[in-house]
């Protein structure tokens, strides 16, 4: 336990470097149970759910470790299809190993995933589209099974709606199944591009990802290869950034992050009143002090390239001190805006009402101890911190360790006055 305790006033300035993206390592470190050959994940963060996954790699019999920044996979000839519930449970990515788990054990048996408490997140696309595949399911009110027999079968499948989960783990169950699987209604999200391009180094063949129609032509049940892989820049913590520089005003550059993957997030930050200058591999957000945040906004958080849902919280700080009232819709997560309560402790005008949030704009935050409901939701806290009148302490950070590293010391090393405290506030 512990907290973060931030006090607002300070201008950001300076240039940061996301870490590699945590929705792409998770199914990255799954999706690596299905080669036959040595891989490797370069500069892996040190993130609560990365170091959760390689416990679950352990315990289901696999070669994980760290090795530096690295993480390494060696293969192994059996692989335990039982995740330890603890485990399952601890995280919403212990689902991205239903798929290489019924491939290398023949079955797959975890508790329903865990992770922040958005909302209901079922698994049921998942399951239709291994059942398609021939898989057979049994699944009791907390727990997941999964069989098969024999090789997978290629299928035509589509997606009831674009799930992010469901195309990655249909895309890993493909690459080793007999045959050519064929999804619609997929995902776009980059996060899926990059798990592509992996599996495609370690042999697979997967063509479409990044549009709505994939195409996985099948090895018939034999292991991919290995290789070596560098993952895409984080575009949530690089909305992060870019939203402490329209908070707290100031200018700063977050390198070595193409702006597309951010689009529609630099785009409302624009619609705001920042500057944004977009190059190739990295971007610059700046807002004068003395410059108002315009408010009058309607967002609605959906799938790429949309807003993204992770963003939405960390739009609604901005909005916070924004000139004019705003509303922030979000179609994927029901409880997505817990941090609601908290931006209403400090004094904001907040409320939600199931999905949607709406802002009254023109707060003065004042200080105060307020508690992270969930990852982004924290974040989200730390970040109307930096505008407020006063010192704002989030407590229950283990949420915000999930994404961030270290999102005090990212923060104090771009100007704001944010540190991190072991011991939890009285």
């Amino acid at each position: 336990m512990g907290y973060i305790e931030v006090t607002g006033g300070r201008v950001l300035s300076g240039c940061i470097r996301p870490a590699a993206a945590k929705n792409s390592v998770l199914p990255l470190l799954a999706a690596a149970l299905l080669c036959g050959k040595p891989c490797t994940i370069l500069a892996v963060p040190h993130l609560r759910d990365v170091e959760t996954s390689l416990a679950l790699l352990q315990a289901v019999g696999a070669d994980a470790a760290r090795e530096g920044e690295n993480i390494s996979l060696r293969p192994v000839r059996r692989i335990c299809g039982t995740v330890p519930a603890s485990l399952a449970g601890a995280m919403r990515g212990s689902v991205f190993y239903l798929a290489p788990l019924l491939v290398r054990a023949g079955y797959a048996e975890l508790a329903l995933p865990g992770g922040c408490r958005l909302g209901p997140r079922p698994i049921d696309i998942h399951l239709a589209g291994l059942t398609a595949m021939g898989a057979q399911a049994e699944v009791s009110r907390d727990q997941v099974r999964l069989n098969r027999r024999g090789a997978l079968h290629g299928t035509e499948f589509a997606l009831r709606l674009p799930s992010v989960g469901a195309t990655l783990t249909l895309m890993m169950a493909g690459c080793c199944a007999a045959g050519t699987t064929v999804l619609h209604g997929a995902a776009c999200e980059p996060e899926i591009a990059d798990t592509a391009a992996f599996l495609n180094a370690c042999g697979a063949d997967i063509t479409g990802a990044g549009t709505a129609t994939l195409h996985i032509r099948g090895t018939g049940g034999e292991l991919l290869g290995g290789c070596c892989h560098a993952v895409l820049p984080d575009r949530i913590a690089a909305s992060t950034y870019a939203a402490a520089a329209a908070i707290a005003g100031g200018e700063v550059t977050v390198e070595h992050c193409p702006p597309e993957l951010l689009a529609a997030f630099l785009d409302f930050l624009s619609s705001a009143g920042c500057t944004v200058t977009r190059k190739r591999e990295n971007f610059t957000v700046c807002r004068h002090p003395g410059h108002p945040l315009r408010g009058g906004q309607q967002l609605v958080a959906s799938g790429y390239p949309g807003l993204a849902t992770d963003s939405a919280p960390l739009a609604a700080a901005v909005l916070l001190y924004a000139d004019g009232p705003s509303e922030i819709y979000d179609g994927l997560f029901q409880n997505r805006f817990a941090c609601a309560q908290g931006f209403a402790e400090l004094g904001g005008g907040a409320k939600a009402e199931g999905r949607l949030l709406r802002l009254a704009g023109g707060a003065s935050l004042h200080g105060g101890t307020v508690s992270a409901p969930d990852l982004r939701g924290g974040a989200a806290l730390v970040l109307a911190g930096l505008g407020a009148k006063g010192t704002v302490r989030v407590s229950d950070t283990d949420h915000i360790r999930r994404g961030y590293a270290d999102l005090a010391g990212d923060l104090a090393r771009l100007g704001a006055d944010c540190r991190s405290v072991t011991e939890c506030p009285r």
